[in-house]
């Protein structure tokens, strides 16, 4: 869609953001689709329906690695609806990087609940189980791996969704607060890309004693979200109190 001053004084405003895909696409509701299929398939590995108390109890203990992995896929999810909402692209690139991300997302289900399982079973000392059997060091630092890629992946493809709708600046008529929100959101999903990858190479290629702490990486998330949260959101402000004085005058 071609974008004029006129057509955007019409759409809605949102944290001094004009929602330009406020209009569900085709290709958001297959993403939809493909999200709620993501949970469907979470649940169903959960297991059997219990027989008894003793089974009731043992899959109540898998609950907060069920929660943790639906919360993961729920934020991807929310990730990449409000990047929809905000721009309202469907080219080939979103297209194609949509398309990766739920074909990624699809895959990652399974290691995303190994991950959190095995990760609550070790917090516990055992009390939650884990539904992946590490016999060992090695599995759990393999195991680290291919979530870390995952994590890698999912998150460097929203850091593309946002480049692509930087790169289409001028056809989305963004304005100054608008690029940088758009700036905002390609640092904080190339920064986790890029602890996701750092956690990989660590599981790899450090020695075991070292290798089986690499999800320990993931703690550095909320401090490069405050980081960037505070380098970005002070000049939004400025850039906001520029054009409140310049609308005044």
């Amino acid at each position: 869609m071609s974008w004029t001053k006129e057509s955007l004084s019409t759409v809605p405003q949102r944290n001094g953001f004009r929602m330009r895909g406020e209009a569900m696409t085709r290709l958001e509701v297959f993403s939809d689709a493909a999200f709620a299929f993501a949970l469907t398939t979470l649940v169903v590995s959960v297991g059997s329906i219990p027989g008894d108390l003793g089974e009731l109890i043992e899959a109540l203990k898998r609950v907060p690695a069920f929660a943790l992995s639906f919360a993961q896929i729920a934020l991807f999810w929310l990730a990449h609806r409000g990047w929809s909402r905000r721009y309202g692209l469907e080219d080939g690139w979103t297209t194609g990087l949509t398309l990766g991300m739920i074909f990624t997302i699809l895959v990652y289900v399974f290691p995303l609940r190994l991950m959190f399982s095995t990760f609550l079973s070790w917090a516990s000392g055992g009390w939650m189980p884990a539904d992946f059997a590490a016999t060992s060091a090695w599995d759990v630092q393999s195991l680290l791996a291919i979530y870390g890629i995952g994590f890698c992946v999912l998150t460097g493809i929203l850091a593309l969704l946002f480049y692509r709708a930087l790169r289409s600046s001028e056809e989305l008529m963004l304005d100054g607060e608008e690029i940088l929100q758009t700036k905002s959101g390609i640092a904080a999903w190339l920064s986790q890309s890029i602890i996701g990858l750092v956690s990989t190479l660590w599981a790899l290629f450090l020695p075991t004693q070292l290798g089986v702490m690499a999800g320990f990486a993931y703690f550095l998330i909320p401090i490069t979200m405050m980081v960037s949260g505070r380098y970005f959101g002070s000049r939004i402000k400025a850039v906001r109190s520029n054009k409140e004085a310049a609308d005044e005058s």
